[in-house]
């Protein structure tokens, strides 16, 4: 059975994946009406088989590209045939699973350093200082 490696652990299998070709649009010459070259895939993320942790993250992800019933929309018209097109998809598709897959590692919260903070009063002081001497005399 033919699949879609997004890496070593996880793939999708290609029945999963629905591609269709249509009309590419823009300039293309005589061929632009005779010949359907974009390639136009369609990937049910709910129905997939995917790890439910990539399938929330990709839900989450909200993309343009993504219906609101969680349905994946490539439309790859970047080259004049129906095979390199349908690559380009798949690998698009790919890019977006890799994206879910990434673990975010968590942020540490930091603290400002003891210079940093004396250099922040120093400047406020410094701040205050010419606001105090910008006062009418009388004040």
């Amino acid at each position: 059975m033919a699949r879609l490696i997004v890496n070593a652990q996880v793939s999708v299998p290609l029945a999963e994946i629905e591609i269709g070709f249509v009309r590419s649009g823009g300039a293309g010459g005589q061929n632009v009406n005779k010949l359907a070259t974009a390639a136009h895939l369609r990937f049910d993320i709910a129905a997939s088989s995917l790890p439910e942790t990539c399938k929330t993250r990709l839900l989450d992800h909200r993309d343009r590209r993504m219906t609101a019933e969680g349905i994946i929309v490539i439309k790859a018209q970047r080259f004049r045939t129906q095979e390199k097109n349908r690559e380009d998809a798949l690998a698009r598709l790919r890019g977006l699973i890799l994206q879910a897959l990434a673990q975010r590692r968590p942020r540490k919260p930091t603290r400002p350093t003891l210079a940093a903070k004396k250099k922040r009063l120093d400047e406020k002081t410094r701040h205050g200082e010419i606001k105090r001497l910008r006062r009418r005399i009388g004040d």
